[in-house]
């Protein structure tokens, strides 16, 4: 009997003691990947809050482990990675409601944190209608949890995406909401913080629309704030008069009395107008701060601006120059395709806002015709295959075509004597569809997997190719709501999975 006591006796201690170190390792985790996201190591930052993530959740500390792992799938959004963002973000929400069944409580809140980052992604791709359903979730959320301070994110997140897809009219009454809980409390600071604080929201979202309006909005209010707050203090001072007249009533008409009474008087006639000059110092460092946002927002356009100018000044300064030269020289027909490139990457950035009109679409015709077109490019022998179902299914064609070819020629340039090519389609759910090219060729470097979908990572010989193809790709396809990305677990070759949601 004592040998059974003895042993749940350490059983007991050392789950406890395992429990300490996954909350020890936890924290140490958290911190670094608050460290490294300060000094913008994003990639870093990211590995340690999944790493925190795995450790909160092994000891079931639910608040830490949903906060790390939503953060760690913002910045996966960040650098546009959403099928990683999404996924994490799947994960975290099945742990939640392990958690939740294991210890029959219901967190409402903590559903409600990863709900809000999926919004975000959502809003950023310009899917209205998972956005609007999304929002609906949210406001179940909001009144499930009781919180206050959900309910005034929730406002935001409203506000945001009505100004997001064009609804200005909704996105006022948000705002206004959300202003007139703060001004009914006389909570003045209060209002300025919210309007500052849909400013940095907007500019962090690249919302332009959404921060031009509540910056005017914030104008308006820091005008009209002076006139309340002193409405308020001079109610306040009349109140404190009559008090004091109705003192001087109740008392003996004594001199004594009566020069105690203007004393006070004064007194509180010095404390107004200490707090009135003190008011007009906080309004003034809100104005500079306000007019320091705005200055802020306008040399982010205008270097915008700038950037498209010097690429299009560029362009044109040297066609004509190359127009000279013999056009059928490697070289030269390498730089008109580099400055088409750039031209293109820079229109594709300027309209990421931008859907693509879609059509129904055949979806075994269109993956049969893109393969024909790259036949005549193959090398001797090489085995070229399509194995997509005869489905109709509306998409972007045209762009669509243009990032399957563009894949596939990669293919026919890498793919050696006696290869195989092959473009595949699979649904992979109600509204995801995929689109896969594998090859059999040499394949991609480990290391160099997530620089080929950016652009001028590196110096190039041009002659060789400009390196912008797939970076061009991958804002055509996020212009479509569809992704990119390089199978890091195919071995035999190079395999692109292509996925879009309709």
């Amino acid at each position: 009997m004592n040998r059974l006591l003895t042993f749940l006796l350490v059983a007991a201690v050392s789950v406890v003691s395992n429990i300490a170190v996954a909350q020890s390792r936890g924290a140490d985790y958290k911190k670094q990947a608050q460290s490294f996201f300060a000094d913008k190591e994003y990639t870093k930052a990211r590995y340690y809050f999944l790493q925190a993530y795995n450790s909160f959740y092994a000891k079931k500390d639910m608040p830490d482990a949903v906060e790390c792992g939503v953060k760690a799938s913002a910045l996966y959004h960040r650098e546009n990675y959403y099928k990683e963002a999404f996924d994490l973000l799947r994960k975290v929400e099945t742990s939640l409601s392990e958690e939740e069944i294991a210890s029959g409580k219901q967190l409402p809140a903590l559903h409600y944190t990863i709900g809000r980052e999926r919004l975000q992604m959502y809003m950023k791709l310009k899917n209205a209608a998972r956005s609007k359903e999304l929002l609906s979730g949210l406001e179940q959320l909001v009144k499930a949890s009781g919180n206050d301070s959900i309910a005034n994110d929730a406002l935001y997140a409203q506000a945001i995406y009505y100004y997001t897809f064009g609804m200005p009219q909704q996105g006022d009454a948000a705002i206004n909401r959300l202003i007139g809980q703060y001004k009914s409390a006389k909570d003045y600071d209060g209002v300025s913080d919210c309007y500052r604080t849909l400013i940095d929201m907007a500019v962090k979202g690249n919302n332009a629309r959404l921060a031009s309006r509540v910056y005017d909005k914030l104008l308006v209010w820091n005008d009209s704030v002076r006139t309340l707050v002193a409405a308020d203090e001079l109610a306040a001072l009349q109140k404190k008069y009559d008090d004091s007249l109705a003192v001087i009533d109740d008392k003996d008409g004594t001199i004594s009395a009566k020069q105690y009474i203007i004393i006070s008087l004064c007194v509180l006639a010095a404390i107004l107008a200490g707090v009135l000059v003190l008011g007009g110092i906080v309004l003034m460092r809100y104005i500079m701060l306000t007019r320091r946002q705005k200055h802020t927002i306008e040399i982010a356009n205008e270097h915008n601006r700038l950037k498209n100018e010097f690429i299009a000044n560029i362009s044109a300064q040297l066609r004509p120059t190359i127009g000279l030269l013999d056009q059928s020289q490697k070289p030269v027909v390498a730089i008109n395709a580099f400055l088409d490139d750039i031209s293109e990457l820079s229109e594709l950035e300027n309209t990421l806002d931008r859907a693509y009109d879609v059509e129904d679409c055949n979806t075994q015709a269109l993956c049969q015709n893109i393969m024909d077109g790259i036949r005549s490019k193959v090398k001797e022998g090489v085995t070229l295959a399509v194995d997509a179902p005869k489905v109709s299914v509306a998409l972007a064609v045209e762009p669509l075509s243009q990032v399957l070819a563009h894949l596939l020629q990669n293919a026919a340039i890498y793919t050696p004597d006696g290869g195989r090519i092959s473009l595949e389609m699979k649904k992979r759910g109600a509204k995801l569809y995929q689109f896969i090219v594998t090859d059999s060729g040499p394949g991609i470097a480990e290391e160099n997997a997530e620089s080929i979908f950016k652009p001028f990572t590196e110096i190039r010989d041009l002659t060789e190719g400009d390196a912008l193809g797939l970076p061009i790709c991958s804002l055509k396809l996020a212009k479509m709501n569809g992704t990119i990305t390089l199978d890091g677990s195919y071995k035999r070759g190079a395999r692109f999975v292509v996925e879009i949601r309709v």
